[in-house]
């Protein structure tokens, strides 16, 4: 019976220079954003990061901490484009693998799976095979003879993933109505890490109502953390929404503003300072849910 309990120091902590590292959730929905405010925190750097965009990627970049991103798209919803990834990409901080939002999902798959790659027809005839020239095709071996898109396999090191619940053999569950392509970023990786928003006894996660929200085996899982609140400021249904308000003000941090923001939000004591800076607990949990 293994515990998996870890501190956001301990995980942030098993990072490398250079790693490629997969960030959860969408967008501004169940980022693990302690932990990536941990990584700002940490020496860390030249990571090639995998996501599908919010803040998460917008955070690491106005910090200098990303050498390469894959990436479908970086927005931070309500707000379309994150500043902070726009000013970067714009200055040439970073290099860019920019592919639509199928082609990561297929690039994590065949990780998961093993393969080197997975055919697709979605990227023929589009600018994606212009700004990434290293795509290749293949042909059919059968009768129809037709060309696809070889999408490769996108390895990574460490995932991170934020969690509604979970116990401390790694077993979770995700409650919001938005799983999305967490489990392939567990598949994919070579450590998985979560942040929960509670850490339960394995009774209650593994009851009879909750087990079909489990996202994937615990056995994928390399530690756990229980981090109230760790998705703020995007949301984490059922206990809390988006933060739009926080999202424009740190949106609106670039430049000069961004050591303003960061002192303030991001370089404190612990995660629960980070919380009551950002009106505490009760604000947090009264944030609507989002209906898209």
């Amino acid at each position: 019976m293994l515990d998996k309990r870890m501190s956001l120091a301990d995980i942030a902590g098993r990072l490398r220079d250079g790693m490629t590292v997969g960030i959860g959730g969408w967008a501004t929905r169940r980022k693990p954003m302690a932990l990536v405010r941990e990584i700002l925190r940490s020496p860390v750097k030249d990571l090639t990061v995998v996501a599908y965009g919010g803040p998460d990627v917008g955070m690491l970049c106005a910090a200098g901490k990303v050498k390469r991103l894959i990436f479908g798209f970086v927005t931070l919803d309500v707000l379309p484009l994150d500043a902070h990834f726009r000013a970067a990409r714009e200055a040439g901080a970073l290099e860019c693998w920019e592919y639509d939002e199928g082609m990561v999902l297929l690039g994590l798959r065949a990780a998961g799976m093993r393969l080197p790659f997975l055919p697709a027809r979605g990227g023929l005839a589009t600018d994606v095979m212009r700004v990434n020239p290293f795509l290749k095709t293949v042909r059919s071996p059968y009768a129809d003879a037709e060309e696809l898109v070889a999408v490769p396999a996108i390895k990574l090191d460490v995932a991170l993933l934020h969690v509604t619940e979970a116990d401390q053999l790694g077993n979770s569950v995700i409650l919001s109505p938005d799983p999305f392509f967490d489990e392939l970023f567990a598949r994919a990786a070579d450590q998985c890490y979560l942040s929960c928003e509670r850490l339960l006894p394995t009774s209650e996660i593994c009851s009879r109502d909750k087990a079909r929200y489990n996202p994937f085996e615990r056995s994928l899982v390399t530690g756990v953390a229980e981090v109230p609140h760790g998705a703020h400021p995007t949301a984490s249904v059922p206990g809390y929404g988006i933060d739009v308000e926080h999202l424009k003000e740190y949106s609106g941090a670039t430049g000069d503003a961004w050591s303003a923001y960061r002192a303030k939000y991001v370089d404190l004591p612990d995660h629960a300072a980070y919380v009551e800076a950002v009106g505490g607990a009760a604000r947090v949990e009264a944030l609507p849910a989002p209906v898209f």
